[in-house]
């Protein structure tokens, strides 16, 4: 079954919620053969489970109990037109439909049988008996209500390219990150389905294939999983070193970090270092030395970023060092918490590794001395780890005075940004932002517990609510020179909705929240939105930068690189 059907239980779920009937279906036709219940959950997992569970709310909403609700006709009936119904489906469906951003679109080219087997499979997912549902009372409807204001600053963006389609179907790629060749003006962009490109003078080229390097290289089931990410080594030009990140299915390889077996495992993330013997070459060719594998509970939330800090020059301590970000892999949502309080897991975490080094346990790669835990003892912490508490360390950056920032996306109420401090604690999955968190109902939140202090949380230095956005999208402070009005500011967003925001890099100090502030974008002097763009597509964007400082939008569902040209205030 095709991947997209993600978007279409996004869909099942608004009529779930929205179009309740009085009297239980008929749910006699449902098949109850092993074989076909087994292929609707391996569809399920594969291209459904990053968005849905059955026990709370994910990206979008618990789906247990669905077909004791509605038919199963009426089901394949909305996949084949959902509009239709949404339209008709009255105040609740409409609060669903602002509550999740998605609308699913017609998908009435799937066939029955697969769509059998998948209601097969939902109809073994119960609804949860009302004495297990969490709350109570104080849970915080509005936890920020302040609302970003839309500042004067419009920036002017300028077409630089379109990154070959990957799939015949939305979103047409899957592009995630632009960076740049150390000592070079070589961009590159990964598309998570498997390729990596070579930008130079506005021509595209295919640098390295994932799938041609890699036999158990897996892109699904959407979403973050694939090519997850890429770091050029320092001195590239002259080690030929690149490190790659990219997803396996389970049991490919013998994974460094794993947990009980009990958990299920659906894929692998994999860290990579590839040598070429030509670095100059418009494309790879080399070998490629695994230094880890990391099994995960789901497809959501795994290394989606690794980076050199571009600020490190060679003596110090920080040079030649890789950090990665590890997410909860999901695990949290499905409750298997392995993140925790203490920093002896890899999920959730952010690491920071000698990729030339051996003294790590699997002898792959290097701790450095100075990391915060290196020197405990086997068993009360990883030595890799640099700082914990994420649920998702998307993006990780550096401001111009040294300063190290991630970003955090949240689960269902605060997206976040932090100040990266070694050895720190930042709060998932007991907090979201700076509200407190039960692991056990983390769909809702609430106000910090009078003896706070005591759990050693490092709070962020800003943070939005979801009336503002659904997935923050890591940026960079502004460190070119051709648009001297982004200066001192650091510029981030929504993916989601490709909404806009920047904070001033002199409001960002530990302890305190910065102001966050919305800008505009104008596109051959119209004044638009990064949807409109997109033609009326979720945005799904993301920001990249050059050598010189200048910063990009990728945006997945059409392809589309732009690049910062102008900036003015109104």
């Amino acid at each position: 079954m095709h991947k997209s059907l993600l978007f279409i239980l996004i869909g099942i779920s608004f009529l779930f919620h929205s179009c309740i009937t009085k009297t239980s279906p008929d749910t006699s036709s449902i098949s109850t053969d092993s074989l076909t219940i087994t292929h609707g959950r391996n569809s399920f997992m594969e291209n459904c489970s990053a968005c849905h569970n059955f026990k709370q709310d994910g990206i979008g909403p618990r789906l247990s109990g669905l077909t004791a609700e509605i038919s199963t006709d009426r089901i394949k009936s909305f996949i084949k037109g959902p509009k239709n119904i949404i339209d008709g489906g009255g105040e609740r469906a409409k609060k669903l439909v602002e509550r999740f951003k998605t609308i699913m679109p017609a998908f009435d080219y799937y066939s029955d049988d697969d769509l059998n087997a998948i209601i097969a499979f939902l109809h073994t997912q119960k609804a949860p008996d009302k004495k297990e549902e969490k709350g109570n009372g104080k849970e915080l409807k509005d936890p920020i209500p302040d609302h970003i204001v839309l500042s004067d600053l419009v920036v002017g963006l300028e077409l630089v390219t379109q990154i070959p389609a990957s799939s015949d179907k939305p979103p047409f790629t899957r592009i995630t990150k632009l960076d740049y060749q150390p000592n070079s003006e070589k961009l590159f962009v990964v598309d998570l389905r498997g390729k990596l490109y070579e930008l130079q003078d506005n021509q595209l080229a295919v640098y390295l294939d994932m799938t041609k390097l890699r036999p158990h290289f897996i892109h699904q089931p959407g979403l973050a999983t694939g090519f997850g990410s890429f770091a050029f080594h320092p001195e590239f030009a002259k080690n030929g070193l690149l490190y790659t990140t990219h997803t396996e299915s389970p049991g490919s390889g013998k994974a460094d970090f794993h947990y009980a077996d009990s958990i299920p495992v659906i894929l692998q993330w994999v860290l990579t270092e590839w040598k070429t013997k030509q670095p100059a070459s418009s494309s790879f060719s080399g070998v490629g030395r695994e230094l880890f594998r990391v099994n995960m509970v789901t497809g959501i939330h795994g290394m989606q970023e690794i980076t050199f800090n571009p600020l490190a020059r060679p003596g110090d301590k920080d040079y030649g060092l890789l950090y990665v970000g590890v997410g909860d892999g999901g695990s949290v949502e499905e409750h298997f918490s392995l993140p925790t309080q203490k920093p002896d897991r890899v999920w959730g975490t952010i690491l920071r590794i000698n990729p030339s080094g051996r003294n790590s346990d699997n002898g792959q790669y290097g701790i450095p001395e100075d990391n915060p835990f290196s020197k405990n003892k086997k068993g009360t912490a990883l030595r890799e780890v640099y700082a914990t508490g994420f649920r998702n360390p998307h993006r990780i950056s550096w401001s111009k005075a040294g300063q190290m920032l991630a970003v955090n996306i949240g689960q269902k109420n605060i997206e976040s940004l932090y100040l990266i401090e070694s050895g720190h604690f930042y709060g998932w999955p007991i907090r979201e932002g700076t509200f407190l968190v039960d692991p056990a109902d983390i769909n809702n939140i609430y106000p910090l517990p009078a003896n706070d202090s005591i759990y050693g949380v490092t709070y962020p230095v800003a943070q939005f609510d979801h009336d503002e956005g659904l997935a923050i999208s890591g940026g960079f402070e502004y460190s070119g020179t051709a648009l001297p009005q982004l200066a001192r500011k650091y510029l981030f967003g929504d993916i989601n909705s490709g909404r806009l925001f920047y904070v001033e890099m002199a409001d960002i100090r530990s302890g305190s929240q910065a102001t966050i502030r919305e800008w505009q974008i104008s596109a051959g002097g119209i004044r638009t939105t990064l949807v409109e763009l997109c033609k009326g597509n979720r945005a799904d964007m993301r920001f990249g930068r050059d050598s010189k400082g200048e910063l990009y939008l990728v945006m997945k569902p059409d392809g589309k690189v732009y690049r910062l040209v102008s900036a003015g205030n109104l």
